[in-house]
């Protein structure tokens, strides 16, 4: 009962994974030995220069094994020319290689295919293609879910550390004739069902095991991993650490320092640092970059291995070598790995007391979000709030209850969103109570990295005229996801269920939502900006979409009078 309680609880998550790796668009081509079909090459041939730029820039990347800025470097360019075959095929590539070192750097994942037989690795494959047929939000095609799987067998075999670890014997003349073999003898084969594709992964992993020695449970769990890679970007497989993560997301916190990063330039770039954290009393401040994890460069090892090597026990110690802007040389740094409580709601202030303005900035959707959500809005009652600013910009999502909860404090009635899948459990409309319902004039401030969660707050406050909605498109992530755990091995799935419309009825997936008044963007953060007042008014630095919003909820109070 228990069991069943959570996945209908988790069936209406919506979670977008924060992460050092940017995954997006899916399935499209793979390593060159793995055919993989992808769309026709367009025909505009004034853009005929500009891709092969881009490609010769990506093949430097992928020869350098830069695979994190690779697939960035094709998801840009794929946002302009998202037909392009060639761009498909290597962004496709260069995403395969970086699940595959996350993958490999997860002592988690290390650990379950160490300890995982056969029969185990057959059950957790029939598992996940059971979730997909059962949960996802379309048909699943058979064949490309297999395809997947093959292609990351196929790159796998290229990397030195799965090579060491599961075919220590197997020459290299060896490994390039399984990998033909692949190409001709597995990938051929058809599929068209569930049980063809647990067929083709048996005959692959023997395969694997007869020509490379390779442990079944090895080549079974890339398959694993392919069928939900296959699917979409926002679907994943999750190891027994991932799915740790995701639930301390989900509650608001986790042990760590309490740090947000991001890959550049060989170095984890520090973008957000939690106060009162590990981090934030060591003297780390955004803008720093960590060079070195217990004394590797982030030079010499991938970014996903020291990202994860941050990770650890409560109160175990980490060192860090951090390089700041003003600095030439990086301070070494002891920090202690604590419990860090993840604020959802931050800077509630008064942003232009002569006017009543307030203003707070919303990070996430957890379970606290609402609560937090409530402790400001009555702070800023007390300070004399007359308007109201919520920023949503770089707000990457979360539970789509806590969502609706937020929305619901300042909508007395009508639908907020609505979700629709291929399973009937997953079509739902959310509604508006009219008890505790806010009235304050109110200004949504958004950008190009507001998504999922945020997007169903922004869009509901702009169809209901329920506010102004400030800055620039947003991301445009308009589906549901539910976490899956695995009842074979400590893992789970990350499936997308359903997708989800605003109150009018349009589709938020790869539209977004368009603001009221649009406004570009800086890239400096709005936490950044607002540095005191003078004469009662705010005194904002580079931010021309906060002193729009700063302008419309002064408009909308002298309305309002």
């Amino acid at each position: 009962m228990q069991q069943s309680l959570f996945r209908v609880v988790c069936s209406q998550l919506l979670i977008v994974t924060l992460s050092v790796l940017p995954f997006s668009a899916r399935f499209a081509g793979a390593q060159e030995q793995v055919r993989i079909p992808t769309s026709s090459l367009p025909g505009d041939v004034e853009d005929a220069s500009a891709i092969e730029s881009v490609l010769s820039q990506g093949r430097v990347l992928e020869k350098e094994q830069r695979w994190p800025e690779a697939l960035s470097h094709y998801d840009a360019a794929l946002k302009k020319y998202p037909q392009h075959t060639d761009l498909q095929r290597r962004q496709t590539l260069a995403e395969i290689h970086c699940e595959l070192d996350r993958r490999f750097a997860d002592s988690s994942f290390a650990n379950l295919v160490r300890t995982t037989d056969e029969r185990r690795a057959l059950e957790a494959f029939d598992e996940v293609v059971l979730k997909i047929q059962t949960h996802y939000v379309v048909e699943p095609d058979w064949q490309k879910l297999t395809w997947r799987g093959t292609a990351n067998l196929d790159v796998a075999l290229t990397k030195p550390t799965f090579v060491k670890i599961n075919a220590p014997q197997a020459s290299s003349d060896q490994i390039n004739a399984f990998r033909h073999e692949l190409r001709d003898s597995v990938n051929t084969r058809i599929v068209r069902d569930r049980r063809a594709a647990r067929d083709l992964v048996y005959y692959s992993a023997r395969l694997a095991q007869q020509r490379l020695g390779i442990p079944l449970s090895a080549t079974i769990m890339e398959y694993c991993c392919g069928a939900i890679g296959s699917l979409d970007q926002y679907s994943s497989y999750l190891s027994g650490s991932q799915l740790d993560e995701v639930y301390s997301q989900i509650e608001g916190n986790f042990v760590g320092l309490g740090i947000e990063l991001k890959s550049d330039q060989g170095s984890l770039l520090i973008v957000d640092v939690i106060g009162n954290g590990p981090a934030a009393l060591a003297g780390i401040q955004p803008g720093d970059r960590i060079v070195a994890v217990d004394g590797k460069s982030t030079e010499d090892i991938t970014t996903e291995l020291a990202a994860d090597m941050l990770k650890g026990e409560q109160g175990s110690v980490v060192q860090v070598a951090v390089l700041s802007p003003a600095n030439d040389a990086p301070r070494e740094l002891s920090i202690r790995r604590e419990r860090v409580d993840v604020p959802s709601v931050e800077d509630a202030m008064m942003v232009d007391k002569q006017n009543g303005v307030a203003y707070f900035r919303l990070t996430s959707f957890q379970k606290t979000t609402s609560r937090d959500v409530d402790a400001a809005l009555w702070k800023l009652h007390r300070e004399g709030m007359k308007s109201l600013i919520i920023d949503l910009r770089g707000n990457p999502g979360g539970l789509l209850t806590a969502s609706v909860e937020v929305s619901d404090k300042f909508l007395t009635e009508g639908t907020i969103v609505s979700t629709r899948g291929r399973s009937r459990q997953e079509d739902f409309d959310y509604t508006a109570h009219r008890v505790g319902t806010w009235q304050v004039p109110l200004v949504v401030l958004i950008d190009r990295d507001t998504a999922s969660a945020s997007e169903i707050f922004a869009g509901a406050m702009r169809d209901h005229h329920r506010a102004r909605v400030v800055g620039e498109q947003s991301y445009g992530k308009g589906s549901v996801q539910g976490i899956f755990p695995l009842s074979v091995v400590k893992s789970g799935v990350r499936l997308t269920t359903a997708k989800f419309y605003s109150p009018s009825g349009q589709a938020i997936s790869g539209q977004g939502v368009t603001p009221d008044m649009a406004v570009a963007g800086s890239d400096v953060t709005a936490t950044a900006h607002i540095v005191g007042y003078r004469g009662g008014t705010p005194d904002i630095v580079n931010d021309n979409v906060l002193a729009a919003g700063c302008e419309a909820a002064r408009q909308l109070t002298v309305a309002q009078r």
